[in-house]
């Protein structure tokens, strides 16, 4: 008999009805998804360290399976569940890999596919359920292995929720498992109690997905009763993303920032007003930087960008002991002769002329052209600031043309947070000796990362400070970084929950996966991430690691956030009309 193969090729004879070969050119993986007895493949071998081994069932095509996909095995009373880590050919007949079938022997073809023949999948097994105890009883980390020929099936929809929780006050969609239609939920209380990083090179997609994580935190504590489960974001907003709009994946179009979707939830402080004129963005007040609120510490951290010399940093520190917060000013009005010659401050504190020069041309180089920087600052532009987080309002500073300007970048960034560090741990300490109200939890969001946390600078910025101790005091870090390998590795084991978009350097995907348990067969995962909307995610906020689609920026998600909208009282600089959210 001769039939038509439907990938195209010539007409195939096998003397059957068919059918085995019309089935085997269809998507058969698609049609067990969410089937709970239909089985992909048996165990046949493995073991808890190095991961199982599922053998195929012949109906199951190896180019129809996904790295990164879930799979439930079933062991009598016990289900474990584990991640799809490889893909594998096998054959039984090694004569086959030097003499395979010819082009035209399709029939031959058939004959050995599940046979002598099949694929492979390693599953690092991660979770399991003991059925007998009930659906009460909460997925536990493995601890065996299944026996011998348990059959293995796609997890389904029921299971995901089962562990990664449902849509209640604790948890949050964060998006869907490769090849599946289902939610995967992050747990906020555990997402908010310890410091977090999102990787991914450049144009993975890290920044919407920062946002989307930043909505789901607020609009998730708005619905937190009691408030030691609050907790507020404050956003250095290097580029000018998160605000009060932003630009799409596609850079064809604009989309809403936290404030205009969550309205006098968000508040929106700015370094460069006329920048905000010309984005139409509504700020709630400008900052401004005094030279008496920059410390030597902050010489330290920009040594390498401003071009300062070790000498000069320590000058820095002579003339804050002499001058404590006029040394900037009076750091500026040193002189030296043409001859050489010192002014008697310089000779007083044994500062060598050409630390001296080196100093003052790196001050005066990093003043000029920033306006926000000011002889003498107003208090109350900070003080403002630091209340409205006291009060429950999130906060997003953007940098308007400063963006660019690494320098004012992270002068400002240590310079507020230096600020917020001192008065949470102050309220922390005085609530834990009168019995008192603990200061809301704090987010503090961060790009370029490691320039913060590189183990140079580590020790001298506050933000490696509250990476390593202020848990405690209830302040932590959400970092975004395209280079996690160039954080200091003693902070980066502080971050409890890490998502991470493709990375192709092996030293970054090494350094996120550092600490990690089975991080061979996660190496491979996320290598293999698609460029854009896709992401790992691990740690603390999640029962065991998964691949996942983050939801798309759209309309779609903002009707989530509708509810959230209406329960925020409009800020009363947000439009009436909303119908222009989303800008084609």
């Amino acid at each position: 008999m001769t039939y038509e193969n439907t990938n195209g090729n010539a007409p195939l004879r096998d003397g059957t009805d068919g059918r085995m070969t019309a089935e085997r050119t269809v998507s058969l993986w698609s049609a067990h998804e969410g089937h709970e007895h239909d089985s992909i493949g048996l165990v046949v071998s493995g073991s808890l360290t190095e991961g199982l081994e599922i053998r195929l069932d012949d109906r199951v095509l190896p180019s129809d399976v996904i790295v990164g996909t879930y799979v439930t095995i079933d062991a009598g009373t016990r289900r474990f569940f584990g991640m799809i880590k490889d893909i594998k050919l096998c054959t039984t007949i090694a004569q086959l890999a030097h003499t395979p079938p010819g082009p035209d022997e399709d029939f031959l073809r058939e004959v050995y596919q599940g046979t002598a023949v099949f694929g492979m999948l390693q599953v690092q097994p991660m979770l399991q359920i003991n059925d007998v105890d009930g659906e009460g009883r909460a997925p536990e980390p493995v601890k065996s292995v299944p026996p011998h020929f348990s059959r293995v099936r796609l997890s389904t929809q029921e299971e995901i929720e089962r562990i990664f929780g449902t849509e209640d006050g604790r948890h949050f969609v964060i998006g869907t498992p490769l090849d599946m239609e289902v939610k995967v939920r992050l747990d906020y209380k555990r997402f908010i109690e310890r410091s977090n990083g999102v990787f991914g090179k450049s144009g993975t997609g890290k920044t919407f997905l920062t946002r989307l994580l930043l909505l789901n935190t607020i609009q998730k504590s708005n619905s937190q009763k009691e408030q030691k489960d609050k907790a507020v974001c404050l956003v250095f907003d290097m580029h000018n993303e998160y605000g009060w709009k932003g630009t799409s994946e596609d850079e064809h179009r604009e989309v809403p920032g936290l404030k205009r979707i969550l309205g006098s939830d968000v508040a929106v402080y700015t370094l460069d007003s006329e920048s905000s004129k010309l984005r139409n963005s509504y700020p709630d007040g400008e900052i401004v930087i005094g030279l008496d609120q920059i410390e030597p510490d902050d010489m330290k951290l920009l040594q390498e960008t401003m071009g300062l010399s070790d000498n000069a940093v320590d000058a820095c520190e002579a003339l804050y002991e002499k001058f404590q917060e006029e040394w900037f000013r009076n750091a500026l009005e040193l002189q030296i002769t043409e001859k050489g010659e010192e002014d008697p401050t310089s000779r007083q504190l044994n500062i060598h002329a050409a630390s001296v020069r080196n100093l003052k041309r790196a001050l005066q180089k990093f003043k000029r052209g920033k306006d926000f920087i000011v002889d003498k600052a107003p208090e109350d532009v900070l003080a403002s600031l630091l209340k409205t987080l006291e009060n429950g309002r999130s906060v997003v500073i953007e940098f308007g043309r400063y963006g660019s300007d690494l320098d004012a970048y992270m002068l400002v960034a240590n310079i507020l947070t230096r600020r917020i560090h001192d008065r949470w741990r102050e309220k922390t300490e005085k609530a834990l000796g009168t019995g008192g109200e603990h200061p809301i939890h704090l987010i503090i969001v961060i790009e370029e990362a490691h320039k913060f946390l590189d183990p140079a600078v580590a020790g001298h910025t506050i933000f490696g400070q509250i990476a390593r101790e202020m848990r405690k005091y209830n302040v932590t870090l959400l970092v975004i970084d395209q280079r996690p390998s160039a954080i200091d590795p003693e902070v980066m084991s502080q971050f409890g929950t890490r998502i991470t978009c493709l990375l192709d350097n092996e030293r970054d995907i090494e350094a996120v996966l550092s600490g990690v348990s089975g991080k061979s067969g996660l190496r491979d995962v996320l290598a293999r991430l698609d460029s854009k909307q896709q992401a790992l995610i691990l740690g603390h906020a999640v029962p065991m690691p998964i691949v996942v689609r983050p939801e798309t920026y759209d309309q779609t998600t903002y009707a989530r956030f509708r509810e959230s909208l209406r329960s925020s009282q409009p800020a009363k600089s947000d439009p009436s009309d909303d119908s222009d959210l989303f800008i084609n």
